[in-house]
């Protein structure tokens, strides 16, 4: 997966917080709600991009091949504060000098080069504020240029059955409809049908 030019730490950075503001959304009652992500509660989903903040955070320093990275807490008693703290882990971790340089060792995938790796976490956070956004009834915010760039790596991300599925980081792609905006075609690129989660009011 390459993106010519672009910066992926800083596309990182603003899809990173967009997720944090969609999760700090989240009330009480919210939790249970299922999501895009089949079979996952908010409060499941919200786990895993704790998990997956704190695993990139690790990689960064050298350290993606221990599991306990990447292990997701089964009582997360604040969920929303938890990945308010591990996103901040994950953007200060990418923002050390060097990062898009060195090789980040990711699950499933091996060692990894720094710049592809921020690349595959940009573009799902783009699709997990979506997923949070979706089971809220709301949308995310993120501007024409991050859309963009998110497109051009869904594009790029392999869609062989082989890698796609339970046990990957995206399911089977489905078809784009012409007309499609950039977020709806990423988002169903990635497996997601957006149609089904229609914003509320």
């Amino acid at each position: 997966m390459t993106v010519t030019g672009a910066d992926f730490v800083e596309l990182d950075r603003i899809a990173v917080q967009e997720a944090v503001r969609v999760v700090d959304l989240v009330t009480a009652a919210d939790w249970a709600r299922e999501t895009p992500c089949a079979g996952w509660t908010l409060r499941r989903l919200v786990a895993h991009m704790t998990a997956q903040h704190m695993g990139f955070a690790a990689a960064a320093r050298g350290a993606g091949r221990d599991p306990e990275h990447w292990r997701e807490s089964e009582d997360l008693r604040e969920p929303a504060e938890a990945h308010r703290s591990a996103a901040a882990t994950a953007l200060t971790a990418f923002a050390e000098p060097g990062v898009r340089e060195q090789e980040f060792t990711l699950p499933n995938l091996g060692d990894v080069p720094g710049g592809r790796a921020v690349g595959f976490h940009f573009v799902d956070y783009v699709v997990h504020a979506w997923d949070v956004a979706a089971a809220l009834g709301t949308t995310v915010e993120f501007p024409e240029h991050v859309l963009g760039a998110a497109l051009d790596v869904a594009r790029a991300v392999p869609a062989d059955p082989g890698r796609r599925g339970p046990g990957f980081s995206f399911a089977p792609a489905l078809e784009v409809p012409e007309g499609s905006g950039p977020l709806a075609e990423a988002l169903r690129l990635l497996g997601r049908s957006p149609e089904r989660w229609p914003a509320r009011g």
